[in-house]
């Protein structure tokens, strides 16, 4: 079984856009976005664009479902689709359950709602070594010290947890971290407090925008974000999507269950290759493949033989 696994944001990276495999799908995903969104996509990829959210997920977006078309015309459609935070847009264009375009302005409106609610001055960190209780106690801990609450945001392996909050009290949180026996401890490339009680108000909106998106029943198997398992219905994945900016993302879960429906083959959207390495390192019986490590021609020719030995 094949699944097709979306980044978040963190993963991009300077010029991401123009490195997207030379396909015809790829061309005109890049086309259609630009048509909807009125603006030129590949201006979105720049070192100056990237400081803004809203490119950076826009350009996420864009990414995953661009490499799914290409993929799609090499009769390549993944039977599971799921995506870390914003990632989950793009697999909820590949399941089937919202339209491309929607999906844009959807991700768009998500973005500045972020962007306007925390400008500057938040932001996550990727912890190491520690398990989701232990970094629970050390942030009950941290706030009792005086410090500002700091968030699990993602739970993307048992011991590789992300945090949120404000840049000065995350750097505290850090050394406290390590001086817990942290392995490693870092802030990442994001410039918003995401999955956390901070954007509570900014979701509310984001929900009451989404009542008027169209969503649709699934053709192929949507794993959800919030609870880390898969969704059925329409109405279960637009509040999905409306909501993950405020809840922890359960990104293990979600993996686990891949692997409990018997998908064996994953591959990761451009830019990502985060995804990637935390599949290798918990299930290494699964193939796990980077999109953004392969030319298009190679990844479709190892996809196919991992498939057929599967």
């Amino acid at each position: 079984m094949f699944a097709l696994l979306f980044p978040g944001q963190g993963a991009q990276s300077d010029g991401f856009l123009h490195r997207l495999p030379q396909h015809h799908a790829v061309t005109d995903t890049l086309e259609e976005a630009s048509q909807v969104l009125d603006i030129d996509v590949l201006s979105l990829d720049t070192p100056n664009a990237l400081r803004s959210t809203v490119a950076v997920q826009i350009g996420l977006t864009v990414a995953g479902v661009a490499i799914t078309r290409a993929l799609a015309d090499e009769y390549l459609t993944p039977e599971i689709s799921a995506g870390l935070s914003v990632g989950a847009y793009a697999a909820a264009v590949s399941c089937g359950a919202i339209r491309f375009g929607d999906a844009l302005k959807m991700v768009r409106k998500r973005a500045e709602l972020m962007e306007t609610a925390y400008p500057s001055g938040y932001s996550l960190a990727a912890v190491s070594g520690l398990t989701e209780h232990q970094l629970e106690t050390l942030a009950t801990q941290h706030e009792d010290a005086g410090n500002q609450r700091v968030y699990i945001g993602n739970v993307n392996a048992p011991r590789q947890i992300v945090m949120a909050g404000e840049n000065g009290t995350l750097d505290r949180f850090i050394e406290r971290a390590l001086a817990a026996g942290a392995r490693k401890a870092i802030r990442l490339a994001v410039s918003v407090p995401s999955h956390c009680e901070l954007l509570a108000h900014a979701a509310d909106e984001l929900v009451a925008y989404a009542q008027d998106v169209p969503f649709y029943t699934p053709q192929s198997t949507y794993i959800g974000n919030r609870g880390g398992r898969p969704l059925y219905t329409a109405d279960a994945i637009r509040d999905d999507l409306s909501t993950n900016m405020r809840y922890t993302v359960r990104w293990f879960d979600a993996l686990t269950v891949m692997q409990e429906m018997g998908a064996r083959v994953l591959i990761e959207a451009p830019p990502g290759q985060v995804l990637t390495d935390i599949a290798r390192e918990n299930f290494p019986d699964t193939t796990a493949l980077a999109a953004s490590t392969f030319t298009f021609e190679r990844l479709v020719a190892t996809t196919q033989r991992r498939l057929e030995a599967n």
